[in-house]
């Protein structure tokens, strides 16, 4: 299990012959290094939060949501999800923005707010963030990989098109 500290972007994470309580732990040894224990965990010099909830824990939320997709829309039932989960370890080499090419950050007024994307056009990866109000910090929403190929990346090439353009 501890040799999934040691994988680097764009490795996976190996997590498929593990039981789903090792599968777990090993997740959440990265989730804790790159992000819940994480002082210096910014974007751009914002610092990165964990979406507020009523009555529930903030990180074990964040964490959920970054491993697991929602399978049923009218109860929110998520179940694990694999294509997330053996990317979790991206997050921060993207936030840090290690990577320079094939790369776009923007963000896009949706209409629940201003959402900022970081898009991985080689991995077809995708982070969101939501800035704060304070606008001095981000909450982080999600991290997915695209599936469906050309029509997810049809979908992020929209939502590009529609950026908000600062001067």
């Amino acid at each position: 299990m501890p040799h999934n500290l040691l994988k680097e972007y764009n490795q996976l994470l190996d997590i498929l012959a593990y039981s789903p309580d090792q599968r777990l732990q090993s997740l959440k040894r990265i989730f804790d290094r790159d992000i819940a224990n994480n002082q210096n965990f910014c974007f751009r010099a914002k610092r990165i939060n964990p979406t507020p909830a009523d009555g529930e824990d903030t990180m074990e939320r964040l964490f959920r949501h970054l491993t697991t997709v929602i399978t049923d829309k009218s109860t929110n039932k998520r179940e694990f999800d694999m294509y997330r989960s053996i990317r979790l370890h991206w997050i921060k080499y993207h936030v840090d923005e290690s990577k320079k090419d094939n790369m776009l950050v923007f963000s896009v007024q949706e209409k629940d707010g201003a959402r900022t994307y970081i898009y991985d056009i080689d991995e077809q990866y995708v982070i969101v963030l939501e800035p704060m109000r304070r606008k001095d910090e981000y909450y982080l929403l999600t991290a997915y990989y695209l599936e469906g190929k050309d029509r997810a990346r049809d979908k992020m090439m929209k939502k590009y098109d529609r950026r908000i353009i600062t001067s």
